[in-house]
C-alpha cells in the first residue's frame, strides 16, 4: 500500500514539472520576443502614426492608422476618391463608409471587436493574461523551412488564433485565425516580414493578409511615434 501511495505521488509530482515547465517555456518564448521587438520601448510610446498603401484585385488604396493611449484608433483609407474612416474612442466604434451611407455607423460585433483589437499599441500577447486571454505554447513547427513556435491565444469570447514565432530571430512571422465578416466566419492568414528600426522599436514593413476574398498586402510607407493627436479626431461627428 505504501508502494503504490509513493507510486501516485511520483507520478502527480511528474505531471507537476511538466505543467510548470510548459509555463516556464512560454514566458522564455514570449521574453525572447519582447526582447527582440523592442517592447521595453514600445510600451513608452503614447501615440503611433502609420501611413501605408494596401495593394488589393490590382488596385492600391492609401491608408493612414493612428493610435493613442489608452485604446484609442482611428484609421482612413481612400478608394476610388471617396475616404472611409473607421474609428474607436476607448469605448465605442463608428464608421463612415461612403458607399454605403454618408453618415457614421456605429461598430458593433466583430467590426468592433477588430477595431478595439487595433488600438492595442502593445499587440496581444503583451500583458495576455491581464486582457483576459489565455496563451498556450503548442511547439514547434516548421513554417515555410525554418522553426517556429506555435503559440495559441484564446480570448474571453473563446475565439482562438495561432500566432508563429521564428524560433531563431523569436519576430513574429503569422497568423492564423477566423474571422467574422457580414454574418459568415472565414479563415484568415497574414504574414509578417521586412522588418525595420524605428526608434527602438521593430517594426514589419510588409504584412501579407490571405482570405477567401482574396490577398490583399499592406506596405508600411512611414512609422513615427509620440506624434500629438487632437483628441477630436477619435470622437463621432
Amino acid at each position: 500500500m505504501m508502494k503504490k501511495s509513493r507510486a501516485v505521488l511520483g507520478v502527480i509530482s511528474f505531471l507537476l514539472s511538466v505543467n510548470f515547465l510548459s509555463a516556464q517555456t512560454l514566458e522564455q518564448v514570449l521574453e525572447s520576443h519582447f526582447q527582440a521587438v523592442g517592447q521595453k520601448e514600445l510600451v513608452k510610446k503614447q501615440t503611433f502614426h502609420i501611413k501605408a498603401a494596401v495593394q488589393q484585385m490590382g488596385m492600391e488604396i492609401p491608408m493612414e492608422m493612428k493610435i493613442k493611449r489608452p485604446n484609442k484608433f482611428r484609421m482612413e483609407m481612400e478608394l476610388q476618391g471617396k475616404k472611409m474612416i473607421q474609428t474607436y474612442d476607448g469605448e465605442k466604434g463608428w464608421m463612415i463608409a461612403p458607399w454605403v451611407s454618408p453618415e457614421p455607423q456605429d461598430l458593433s460585433g466583430a467590426e468592433l471587436d477588430q477595431a478595439m483589437e487595433q488600438a492595442n499599441i502593445d499587440g496581444e500577447l503583451y500583458s495576455y493574461k491581464e486582457k483576459g486571454f489565455t496563451a498556450t505554447l503548442l511547439g514547434k513547427v516548421n513554417l515555410d523551412g525554418s522553426p517556429a513556435f506555435n503559440i495559441k491565444l484564446t480570448g474571453k469570447d473563446g475565439n482562438a488564433k495561432n500566432l508563429y514565432i521564428d524560433a531563431d530571430s523569436f519576430m513574429l512571422k503569422k497568423v492564423k485565425a477566423k474571422i467574422e465578416a457580414q454574418g459568415q466566419e472565414f479563415d484568415i492568414e497574414q504574414n509578417f516580414g521586412d522588418y525595420k528600426n524605428f526608434d527602438g522599436v521593430i517594426m514589419p514593413m510588409k504584412i501579407e493578409t490571405v482570405s477567401p476574398m482574396g490577398k490583399a498586402t499592406i506596405s508600411f510607407e512611414d512609422i513615427k511615434f509620440d506624434e500629438k493627436f487632437d483628441e477630436s479626431i477619435f470622437s463621432k461627428p
